[in-house]
């Protein structure tokens, strides 16, 4: 087993602060390609309480989000469609519920992703629910003050997910986006689930406890995990024990106050599962 002590690499990058009443002024982007991040390094853009409140502009591209991990969750710039990165493939689910393979110049207003190598195992079966599947997973994470990255395959006797179209500016915010949500209904279906399972203290930084997205066998569908029955599957988890998060560096992350993001609109959007 991996180390437990957790540490903090806050790559934090902001915006010049100029006095008075001037418009902040937003520095060039930043080239992310030089420090790769460690094994054990859950690399995130952006910041959940950002995407709340509306701020979905591109901040990197999908080429460089593969150069950070191989295995995580996000959206795309304008929030179009859920991100599914699974081995080092980076799969955009669409408002219709389709996947297709995102292009690496696509640019992604946030993910949170690692490279992925597993640390335990443990074989499932007959698990009837969502809540059911995370008290299995609660079994194994033994530091409550960690990161854990998840990937679940397997047999799914059912499976409900989301996804979201793509909005324009200006843009609304993320709860207005999923009041009016396609969701999307599989059964008896093969697939993986891939994401996290965050901290309570990141809340607002990202989602704390379960984010799951799911990819079927295929490769041809999937979504933000709503609601899941597996038959039978396997899953692997990573301790993760460091944290990277580049900033956005554009004027609408500038001009957004992030602290009014309640917890309750958080699990609200994630799906309060």
């Amino acid at each position: 087993m991996k180390r437990h002590l957790a540490k903090f690499l806050i790559m934090i990058i902001l915006a010049p602060a100029l006095g008075g009443c001037a418009t902040p002024t937003v520095a060039p982007p930043a080239d992310i390609s030089a420090a790769a991040p460690a094994q054990d390094t859950l690399w995130q853009v952006s910041t959940l309480s950002a995407l709340m409140q509306g701020v979905f502009d591109g901040e990197v591209s999908v080429a460089q989000v593969k150069e950070k991990g191989d295995l995580g969750v996000g959206t795309f710039e304008g929030v179009d469609g859920e991100m599914v990165v699974l081995d080092g493939e980076v799969y955009r689910v669409r408002a219709d519920g389709k996947a297709i393979k995102a292009e690496d110049g696509d640019k992604v207003s946030f993910a949170a992703v690692t490279f992925f190598a597993s640390d335990q195992e443990v074989t499932l079966k007959d698990i009837g629910s969502y809540a059911a599947l995370t008290a299995e997973l609660d079994k194994i994470q033994t530091n409550p003050n960690i990161f854990y990255a998840w990937k679940i395959s397997g047999t799914f006797s059912y499976m409900k997910t989301r996804s979201v179209p793509k909005q324009t500016e200006p843009y609304p915010t993320l709860a207005e986006v999923t009041a009016n949500q396609p969701v999307f209904e599989f059964q008896d279906v093969k697939g993986t689930l891939v994401g996290l399972w965050c901290p309570e203290y990141v809340q607002g930084v990202n989602a704390a406890g379960y984010h799951l997205h799911f990819l079927t066998e295929d490769a041809q569908a999937g979504g933000h995990v709503l609601e899941c029955a597996l038959r039978e599957g396997t899953a692997a988890v990573d301790v993760t024990t460091e944290f990277a998060m580049l900033l956005p560096q554009n004027q609408h992350f500038a001009q957004t106050d992030l602290s009014g993001t309640a917890e309750k609109d958080i699990k609200k959007v994630e799906g309060d599962n």
